[in-house]
């Protein structure tokens, strides 16, 4: 069943989103194409490039991303206040940095004579503009149709590049938002294509390594941890993060069980993460939650927002999440 956007997206519930979009067919159109004989590897650079130019523009900062060769993944957080705090200037600098803007807008912008009228039109666009710039809908189609246009110019064809509209999981509470990251960081990992955090190349946690070894960075500028920010940052420190990944690509791999981990990262007892069920959600398929990841609690409460008395990820929730 397909739902309407404005019921997966709702600011009021969270800031914080993961989302996923697939070439059609499911086909490697990022990486080798084994059937067409052509190797597409270039194109993950595309993403990293507008990326870069999309969060200059959108009050949307990136948490995570993972570029594979059929599909990425992205966490994002919309930073609604950043977005309130612009002037109308700000907002067509940053507006025009894409799109062109109608000669009404040109004219109040250089302070020319208009009426009354027209300023009240001006000012109306604006918001319209200022509302856009913080939309995550808005901010995913800047950026699939100018990778879908790049890639048909370049294989000179027409059509539809992604399988569909990208699909939104919306992250309840710092153990959904937590553990959305982890499952893109890791993503090469699991799928076998990284044996390590260090090693997997067009994702988050590849430029947060290089950038804490002081190494040549290209990727988009990244949503900071607690410790590297006092304000507006993510709700954990980046050694916790860390040492959280490299713990579950171990697990991943060695699949450990039958003993007390002496190795367990402490963020999962302060988050009363179940360290067996994490495991399971981070293995290939494991991410069996629906539209909304968090704690029981929050993923009913959301469910009640949306006027529903179901969701799907409850039972994973209640057996991954502990009651404190």
């Amino acid at each position: 069943m397909t739902y309407a956007r404005k019921t997966q997206i709702s600011l009021k519930d969270t800031p914080y989103y993961h989302c996923v979009a697939r070439c059609v067919r499911r086909a490697w159109l990022w990486g080798y194409d084994e059937y067409a004989d052509k190797d597409y590897s270039h194109r993950k650079n595309w993403v990293i490039e507008r990326l870069c130019e999309l969060v200059e523009v959108f009050a949307i900062e990136i948490c995570a991303y993972a570029v594979l060769s059929n599909h990425y993944h992205l966490v994002v957080h919309v930073n609604t206040a950043q977005a309130r705090q612009w002037d109308d200037e700000e907002v067509i600098r940053r507006w025009k940095a894409i799109f062109g803007i109608p000669t009404l807008v040109a004219r109040y912008l250089g302070n020319e004579s208009i009426t009354r009228a027209e300023r009240a039109v001006a000012k109306e666009i604006i918001a319209t503009w200022r509302s856009r710039l913080m939309d995550v809908s808005w901010f995913m189609r800047c950026l699939n149709e100018h990778l879908a246009r790049r890639a048909n110019a370049e294989d000179r064809v027409t059509g539809r590049f992604w399988e569909g509209r990208f699909k939104s999981q919306a992250l309840l509470d710092e153990a959904g938002l937590l553990t959305a990251m982890a499952y893109v960081d890791l993503n090469p990992i699991r799928a076998g294509i990284a044996q390590s955090p260090e090693t997997s190349e067009f994702t988050s946690i590849y430029e947060r390594i290089r950038a804490i070894k002081k190494q040549q960075t290209k990727g988009p500028t990244l949503r900071k941890f607690a410790d590297q920010s006092k304000q507006h940052s993510l709700p954990c420190s980046q050694a916790d993060y860390l040492t959280l990944l490299d713990w579950t690509g171990r697990a991943i791999r060695n699949d450990k069980r039958g003993h007390i981990d002496q190795t367990l990262p402490p963020i999962l007892t302060r988050l009363n993460i179940d360290p067996d069920a994490w495991r399971e959600t981070m293995k290939p398929q494991g991410n069996v939650f629906g539209r909304a990841l968090g704690q029981l609690d929050h993923l009913r409460l959301h469910a009640k927002a949306l006027g529903q008395h179901w969701i799907k990820g409850l039972r994973q929730a209640e057996r991954m999440y502990r009651r404190a």
